[in-house]
């Protein structure tokens, strides 16, 4: 506490002591009893959302405290977080709020344009005109519209080996944080097996099945759809890949491979990457996607 924030409580304790017709020995011991009641905070509150809830301990006298922490470390939980009498304590709780707002965040808002555009993406769009159109009709966000299907058969590159395109999903987050690693990984590992790719674009508003139209559209022997995942309270940033071999439209779900938990605290974008592009190698050698692929 420093000197001015002494001063001001001063001041305001002997207004309020004037008022009520106090001796100054009374007035004194009221300055000291306020001061002591007085707690300043030093220093700042760290960002929760950058907390490692894995390194993150909060049981107070734990039976077993280190076998439970290590136990913690294998899974991103919300384990060992104690508790104050029947509630949560502060700081878990505030952490659980922040990732639910995170969560949220990333169905509602959209993936910035300018990001879009600085990866080189064209943009078409589903027969959803919203997001809340795409949140309650997922059958209109499996097609393209129109105009999208037009755009996409007019620029992109006619029976290529692979196609790969983006879609925001349901975590518009996943793609900011991930497709700037994760694309160029894929690409790069396609090129030194010697695969050819086809041009790659982003679908707004896109559900998984949209692949299956693109497919058809860009006569692409495998298809790969980018797509940001439903978050939840662990990560509002979680990518998969659907990829498929010779997709059609009203296809079998079994028929697609998925590999799933794509961020920084999962299988991080790069790596991510890399795997794919040798999935679809494997793919494309055995000619089959899906349940009937063995990896």
């Amino acid at each position: 506490m420093n000197e001015n924030d002494l001063r001001k409580i001063i001041e305001q304790v002997l207004e309020e002591m004037n008022g009520q017709g106090k001796e100054p020995g009374a007035v004194i011991e009221e300055v000291k009893k306020t001061v002591a009641q007085t707690v300043v905070e030093e220093g700042f509150i760290p960002d929760i959302t950058e907390v490692d809830i894995r390194k993150q301990y909060l049981v107070e006298a734990p039976v077993n405290g280190e076998a439970y922490y290590e136990l913690k470390q294998n899974a991103p939980c919300r384990l060992g977080i104690g508790r104050a009498g029947a509630r949560y304590k502060t700081d878990p709780l505030l952490q659980f709020r922040a990732a639910h707002s995170a969560a949220q965040d990333a169905v509602f808002s959209d993936v910035d344009q300018d990001f879009i555009d600085n990866m080189g993406l064209f943009t078409v769009q589903s027969q959803c005109d919203s997001k809340d159109v795409y949140l309650t009709r997922p059958d209109l966000g499996r097609k393209l519209t129109e105009d999208g299907a037009k755009v996409v058969a007019e620029k992109c590159k006619k029976n290529p080996t692979v196609q790969i395109y983006v879609s925001d999903g349901l975590s518009s987050a996943a793609v900011a944080a991930n497709v700037g690693d994760i694309l160029p990984g894929i690409l790069q590992g396609l090129k030194s097996y010697g695969i050819e790719t086809g041009t790659p674009f982003f679908v707004k508003y896109g559900r998984v099945g949209v692949m299956d139209q693109v497919s058809e559209i860009t006569g692409a022997e495998v298809t790969c759809v980018l797509i940001g995942e439903r978050p939840g309270l662990i990560t509002a940033e979680s990518m998969s890949a659907y990829i498929a071999y010779k997709a059609t439209v009203g296809m079998p779900e079994a028929r697609r491979t998925v590999i799933s938990n794509i961020h920084r605290a999962g299988t991080i974008p790069a790596e991510a990457g890399a795997h794919i592009a040798e999935v679809i190698k494997i793919m494309l050698d055995k000619k089959v996607s899906g349940t009937e692929l063995k990896l």
